[in-house]
């Protein structure tokens, strides 16, 4: 017996080890297109976990939802990692303006995120977006725009809100409306290719024309006061309003607009660039643990 005992305790020690392993599903699908695909790595944990939702960059025209999340499961945050339609997608699925894909797919997977809490053991009211450039973007556009929730939809998923509860973004585009980006920047030139358009140059000759979209899918457009809490961060130049950054895309001169624009209601706004550093959130995954873990 005495030399049973001990295989014992390890058998118990090791299902013990193997009950404590984060779960990690790959390539869960959302929706029906090949890129309509979500990573989801689960923390540990004996009650529902908070949630980061990280939206890769790529100007919507590349980029992979490959990220790693041991920073955040190691604090008790599970992590979701997407993929959506790219913009030329959005151009084959007819799709009206093509960037709407894009958006719309990261709405689509947020609500369908809600619709595992229970399966997946988050909790569903605290969800933190974050991503890069185009995913800052629309991280910006999903903490701003009112609900997309249908209360009516006969599909459970669609029912899900796509409300967040906070967001962290890098080097984010705020806007997409030429004639404000070009007084903000002298040199802007991003983002015509989001409405089917070839050049910044046709997008200001077009802007009349396509204004509806302009502002329907320019996160900056859909500020309101009840918003969430918002951290973003810039590195390169110290934004200058009406200069010429070296990166206009990514310039902290968009935080800097934004920044306005949220205190002017009250919602809570953190801008972190070369000249004003945060003392303890020193990048987007530092505001997230300390927001999501409060």
């Amino acid at each position: 017996m005495k030399r049973i005992v001990p295989c014992i305790v390890l058998i118990l020690v090791a299902q013990q080890t193997r009950a404590a392993e984060p779960k990690q599903l790959v390539d869960v699908p959302y929706g029906t297109h090949p890129r309509q695909v979500l990573d989801f790595y689960q923390a540990p944990s004996d009650k529902p976990t908070p949630v980061v939702f990280y939206i890769h960059g790529g100007g919507w025209q590349g980029g992979d939802k490959k990220t790693n999340p041991k920073a955040f499961l190691d604090k008790g945050i599970s992590v979701v990692a997407i993929n959506y339609r790219y913009v030329r997608n959005g151009v084959e699925d007819k799709v009206e303006p093509p960037v709407k894909a894009s958006l719309g797919d990261a709405a689509r997977a947020l609500q369908f995120v809600r619709s595992k809490a229970a399966e997946w053991n988050l909790d569903k009211t605290r969800i933190g977006a974050t991503g890069g450039s185009a995913g800052a973007c629309t991280s910006l556009w999903l903490a701003f725009h009112d609900d997309l929730a249908d209360p009516h939809s006969d599909d459970p998923i669609a029912r899900e809100s796509t409300r967040l509860y906070c967001a962290a973004v890098n080097g984010a585009q705020v806007s997409l409306d030429p004639k404000e980006l070009r007084e903000w920047m002298l040199n802007y030139g991003y983002g015509a290719h989001a409405f089917g358009l070839p050049s910044f140059q046709s997008l200001i000759d077009n802007r009349e024309t396509v204004l509806a979209w302009i502002k329907e899918y320019s996160p900056i457009e859909h500020v309101s006061k009840d918003d969430p809490p918002i951290a973003m961060f810039y590195g390169g130049e110290v934004p200058v309003v009406g200069s010429s950054p070296k990166d206009p895309t990514h310039s902290g001169v968009m935080g800097v607009k934004l920044e306005e624009r949220l205190k002017a209601v009250d919602v809570d706004v953190v801008l972190v660039h070369p000249e004003r550093p945060h003392p303890t959130h020193k990048n987007s995954t530092d505001y997230l643990i300390d927001r999501l873990t409060k």
